[in-house]
């Protein structure tokens, strides 16, 4: 008899309470999804957080009162970096997404989107660590391309680096590229953690980031 799947705990975070309620009660209906709790801003995240009912993902608003989602995103990358954030938000200007994204979320999704891709959304953040829409990727590399928070001095890279840098731009997992690559998966996991500490970054959005900005991604 096969054991069931384990439930991944999702907390909501935005200060329209009838949006919410509805968020809550779409995610709750996603198979292998349960909310824990919902929030009005991002101290109430944190009180209950530390009151020890901590998340898998949080799916997190960025424009809120008493704490909004670039300060909580910075928090929870800081003191639960294992918490996946995915921001939700009416804005969709490049500056806000990668602001949300380098404070620590792995996805940035829009409000106005159809419930079939909030729940991929969900699923690519839990599985593969990011989501980014097409629409979403277009804006991060138009303002990468107008240098936002360019970072200065660029790292040596090698020519196996650069092309997992090139891999990891894609939906595919990492057992995929140690596949497309001829190596093992131990050896991918050696690239990405030297990725890591190289570029200064903590996430494979950090690492996609880098590859868009510096011309590196699959095209």
């Amino acid at each position: 008899m096969s054991s069931p799947k384990k439930q991944i705990l999702v907390a909501i975070a935005d200060d329209h309470t009838l949006l919410r309620k509805a968020l809550a009660k779409l995610v709750n209906s996603f198979e292998e999804y349960n909310i824990l709790f919902e929030a009005d801003n991002g101290m109430e995240i944190k009180k209950k957080i530390n009151e020890h009912l901590v998340p898998d993902l949080v799916l997190l608003d960025v424009n809120m009162p008493r704490m909004d989602g670039f300060e909580t995103a910075a928090w929870l990358n800081k003191n639960y970096p294992k918490i996946k954030v995915l921001a939700l938000s009416m804005f969709s200007d490049e500056r806000t997404i990668i602001r949300m994204l380098r404070k620590g979320a792995r996805g940035y999704i829009l409000k106005n989107i159809e419930p079939e891709e909030l729940k991929k959304a969900l699923d690519s953040v839990m599985k593969k660590d990011f989501y980014l829409s097409e629409d979403i990727s277009g804006k991060i590399i138009s303002g990468l391309h107008k240098d936002i928070d360019r970072v200065e001095d660029s790292p040596s890279l090698t020519q196996r680096e650069k092309e997992f840098l090139s891999l990891i731009c894609s939906e595919i997992t990492y057992k995929e590229i140690a596949a497309k690559m001829f190596v093992s998966p131990r050896t991918v996991d050696e690239y990405r953690n030297s990725l890591f500490e190289k570029l200064k970054v903590k996430s494979r959005v950090g690492l996609v980031m880098y590859a868009i900005r510096n011309g590196l991604a699959e095209a």
